[in-house]
């Protein structure tokens, strides 16, 4: 699905909103180190995808914390926005982040075993 450059800013701005107020106004020591790559606003702004991420250690804190704060993030949102409704959020853990590292890391071992390879066959032509 195409979106509109306002959908675009309309996303971008309430994921700016919650993740400050993760940082300056939600207490809760399970949500320190939580960044929130991004958010999809529905068309009438009734609710909110909230996309997130962390240690994966700490996932189920994570969502156990941001589901005991919704109300609360939901509340101060509605503040901060000059929307005409505060929009239901939905949490999910952002996957693409842990895929990254997982390619990266593959990646990063690959070059390695290169490495070694062309290592051992430049000695094995020296000798």
């Amino acid at each position: 699905m195409k979106q509109g450059a306002s959908n675009r800013k309309v996303n971008e701005q309430a994921r700016e909103v919650i993740a400050s107020i993760l940082l300056f106004e939600v207490s809760d020591p399970r949500l320190t180190l939580v960044t929130v790559t991004g958010c999809e606003v529905s068309y009438d702004r009734s609710a909110c995808n909230v996309y997130y991420t962390c240690e994966p250690e700490r996932y189920a804190d994570a969502a156990a914390a941001l589901e005991g704060a919704r109300g609360r993030i939901r509340s101060l949102m509605a503040r901060k926005l000059s929307w005409r409704v505060a929009p239901e959020l939905r949490f999910y853990r952002d996957g693409s982040v842990d895929a990254a590292e997982t390619v990266g890391k593959y990646l990063a071992e690959e070059k390695a075993r290169r490495a070694t390879a062309e290592t051992a066959a430049d000695e094995g032509e020296e000798i």
